[in-house]
């Protein structure tokens, strides 16, 4: 007896509707150019922060203006880095890699889930949790980055409160919270739906 799967033909318009799914691979080819896009701005502000601590005044200001810190001018008008500045613009830096972490999971775990098999079985460097992925796991991965990602940004408020207002200070605060009990509910919900199907 033959091993073989056994193919049905489906009708055109089953093939048609599951066919559709193709429509996102534009999306996702999408999300790979502003993939790029991140890199090229980190880059940018790596470059202005290793000129900055060279001395370079320019690329200290638009390291300043990115980062929304007010520098104190020190005699002559002459701005000088100091540690709050450097440290803001790591995290902005560690910000753009988190991004772009999240980006690699929606590209490569949509793209898996949704679209197509992309058959890495074997291959050296598949990540560990395209192994059991699906669109639960993917939920739970996704709200996981965004916590940190929103963590990293209310670091960066805290360590420049003094240049922002408390209001600004409240609401990323009540943001950050309430993506922390999304990401909860989603653990939770999906914790027991898998219950349910064990």
């Amino acid at each position: 007896m033959s091993d073989r799967p056994i193919t049905r033909k489906h009708s055109p318009l089953a093939a048609v509707i599951f066919g559709s799914r193709w429509l996102q691979l534009p999306l996702y080819l999408g999300l790979i150019v502003a993939q790029a896009v991140y890199v090229f701005q980190f880059w940018t502000e790596l470059v202005h922060l290793v000129e900055a601590a060279f001395g370079n005044q320019e690329a200290l200001q638009l390291l300043v203006k990115s980062v929304g810190y007010r520098a104190e001018v020190v005699q002559d008008g002459v701005m000088k880095l100091n540690e709050t500045i450097i440290m803001l613009a790591v995290l902005a830096l560690i910000d753009v890699v988190m991004i772009s972490n999240l980006l690699i999971m929606v590209i490569v775990g949509g793209y898996e889930t949704f679209v197509s098999r992309l058959k890495l079985e074997g291959h050296p460097d598949q990540p560990e949790w395209l192994d059991h992925v699906n669109a639960s796991v993917l939920k739970v991965k996704l709200a996981t980055a965004i916590i940190g990602i929103s963590s990293i940004h209310l670091l960066k408020t805290f360590i420049n409160v003094q240049n922002l207002s408390e209001q600004t200070l409240m609401w990323q605060t009540i943001i950050h919270i309430a993506f922390l009990l999304s990401a909860l509910a989603i653990a939770y919900t999906d914790r027991l739906l898998s219950h349910d199907k064990h």
